[in-house]
């Protein structure tokens, strides 16, 4: 890549094309596949980028991995703390295990124990407090000030934002004529990397954020619309659950991303049976939010060649009945 100039102390396609060659060895190249039944349900060539076939199960490995290459062995030396609904918990688990750090992994307490068990499994010891993100972030942040341990941010870090572009580099390398990528959007990390990645590698391409109603206050920011906005009152796609926006990231998000939508419950829950119906694939809330998305809003985006990041599959399978039941309002199940 040609280095764009990036806004202000920010992320730069430096950054990301390191990130890929940090990555080669460490990451899968996930497959970006297409289904000529969910074309024709859309009206439009869908490209899904298969992060849910990613080591551990979601993409966040990628930004979790780059960040814990890039630190010196003083800031490693106390161990590295984290919190997580689930994905980045697993990736800073993996990439601490790899260099032999020790890692704490907060997590709040509607985490799927399926991710919890995972990041044990992977090394790394949890801490199961608070009813939100947020809680269990403040109480990460308490343990670092305790420990002296490095704090590793799941998205308001530039180095794991490089991380998370890798997607879109391999996206568009992939298929180089998409022409809009829809992303899941919780603290903004994962958005952030992809639009900066590619709107240096394919300038007029549309970049379009989601977040579920429940959990919107990126989407509110990106609008403008009046603080505090709406409630926050969770969501079934707890991975993009977040209270508050990055500071880093909504800079970024303003100045690169063409618009933001919201996606209901039952959108959400919709798109996750209907993944697994017709592409025999399971994948959580926040890897279906962009997929709900498309459809929501199929009138009002306009593209023919669109990309979908599933973001993550790490579903917690006993949730599956009640999905299924919130799915009987949506609108893809209606017309599967």
């Amino acid at each position: 890549m040609k280095e764009r100039e990036p806004l202000g102390d920010s992320l730069t396609t430096n950054m990301i094309s390191d990130a890929m060659e940090q990555l080669a060895g460490t990451v899968y190249r996930t497959p970006l596949t297409t289904s000529t039944f969910l074309n024709h349900l859309v009206g439009k060539n869908v490209y899904f980028k298969m992060e849910n076939q990613q080591k551990t199960g979601a993409f966040k490995i990628r930004g979790a991995s780059y960040k814990m290459s890039r630190l010196t062995e003083m800031e490693a030396q106390n161990g590295v703390i984290a919190a997580s609904a689930g994905n980045h918990a697993q990736g800073v688990a993996f990439a601490s295990s790899q260099r032999g750090v020790s890692a704490k992994i907060f997590m709040p307490e509607n985490t799927p124990d399926a991710k919890i068990k995972a990041t044990e499994y992977y090394g790394a010891k949890t801490v199961i407090t608070g009813a939100s993100f947020q809680e269990a972030y403040e109480a990460a942040c308490l343990e670092q000030k305790r420990t002296g341990g490095y704090f590793l941010h799941p998205f308001d870090d530039y180095d794991v934002m490089a991380g998370q572009g890798t997607i879109a580099v391999e996206m568009l390398k992939q298929q180089p004529f998409l022409d809009t990528l829809i992303v899941p959007v919780g603290g903004g990390g994962l958005i952030s990397g992809v639009a900066v990645a590619a709107k240096h590698l394919q300038p007029k391409i549309r970049i379009i954020g989601v977040q579920a109603k429940g959990a919107k206050v990126v989407h509110d920011h990106f609008h403008n619309l009046p603080s505090p906005g709406s409630p926050f009152n969770g969501t079934i796609a707890e991975g993009i659950a977040v209270k508050e926006p990055g500071m880093l990231t909504m800079p970024i998000i303003r100045h690169f991303v063409d618009d933001m939508v919201t996606v209901s419950e039952s959108d959400i829950a919709s798109a996750i049976v209907t993944m697994l119906e017709r592409k025999k694939t399971l994948v959580e809330g926040a890897g279906a939010a962009a997929f709900a998305a498309l459809f929501a809003h199929r009138s009002t985006i306009r593209s023919k060649n669109c990309g979908i990041i599933v973001s993550g599959g790490n579903m917690d399978v006993s949730r599956l009945g009640s999905i299924q039941q919130l799915a009987y309002d949506g609108p893809l199940t209606c017309l599967a």
